[in-house]
């Protein structure tokens, strides 16, 4: 089991993970901005994201404005991938690893992964079919406290429609569509939570091995929804990842047809932890 990215990037360099990813060569690089304003909501969502192709599947990752600039596609395809998971600026090392572990064992074909579809629609429509898939790895119980590490206003309300007390954190935003306050402490939101849920993005931005190792160290659950390195955290599962929504491209919000998304449960997790985290998820 990985302790953390790095060890994890080290492994597959070392060929521990399957074929040795010299082997393996990106075939089409993507840099992607986004933007997203669903009906009836005051705020327009800005997104970026790296793609790198290899063979079928695609590598992700997310990133903040200004950290990669649209030229790294220029010489990207056709380079393998352990040149891009060694040295390469961090939203690409991730892709690049997501791809990797992605192209090893393709969510649609890894034992334990629950296919879910999402219909076809509308943004909006699309988007609470999402979401409402992500909800489902939570049985939330009155009074429990559950850490939003990257806020996805549906989620907030799926946590307070369970009984649950969210406790919301994200670099990005200072207040919830429902009025709660953001926090910008993700170690104190993780310390105070019963529970955690976190997006992918904690790969991109570096805060990923100590959101696992937190977790880790107190015994909390956490699940993550990811369209960043949905790959990567697959395999932290039973090694301070509970659960996992993943989702490979093509996301929801670039298509209206339907599309895919797997679901991953740890079930050899300890009873300490069960007694804490819901009955679906144990």
């Amino acid at each position: 089991m990985p302790t953390s990215v790095a060890s994890l990037a080290a492994a597959v360099l070392a060929g521990e993970r399957g074929p040795a990813p010299a082997r393996l060569n990106v075939t089409s690089a993507f840099w992607l901005h986004h933007t997203t304003r669903l009906p009836g909501a005051d705020v327009t969502y800005q997104n970026y994201y790296v793609l790198l192709r290899v063979g079928e599947v695609f590598g992700a990752c997310s990133f903040e404005a200004g950290e990669l600039d649209p030229s790294f596609c220029e010489e990207t395809s056709g380079l393998p991938l352990d040149r891009l998971i060694a040295d390469a600026p961090l939203p690409v090392r991730i892709a690049a690893l997501d791809a990797y572990l992605a192209s090893v064992v393709p969510h649609h074909a890894a034992p334990g992964a629950e296919e879910v579809v999402l219909p076809a629609g509308t943004p909006d429509v699309r988007a609470r079919a999402r979401d409402a898939a992500v909800a489902g790895l939570l049985d939330v119980r009155d009074g429990s406290k559950v850490g939003l590490i990257g806020v996805a206003n549906p989620l907030v309300d799926a946590i307070t429609a369970r009984g649950g007390t969210c406790l919301p954190c994200d670099f990005n935003l200072r207040r919830t569509a429902s009025g709660l306050p953001v926090s910008r402490d993700m170690t104190e939101v993780i310390d105070a939570a019963d529970a955690v849920v976190a997006t992918g993005m904690t790969l991109s931005n570096g805060s990923f091995d100590v959101l696992v190792d937190r977790c880790r160290e107190q015994e909390k659950p956490l699940a993550v929804y990811a369209q960043t390195g949905s790959a990567v955290v697959r395999s932290f599962l039973g090694s301070g990842v509970t659960a996992l929504s993943a989702e490979p491209f093509p996301f929801s919000q670039f298509s209206s047809r339907p599309t895919s998304l797997y679901r991953y449960r740890e079930r050899s997790v300890p009873s300490a932890t069960c007694s804490r985290w819901p009955r679906s998820v144990c």
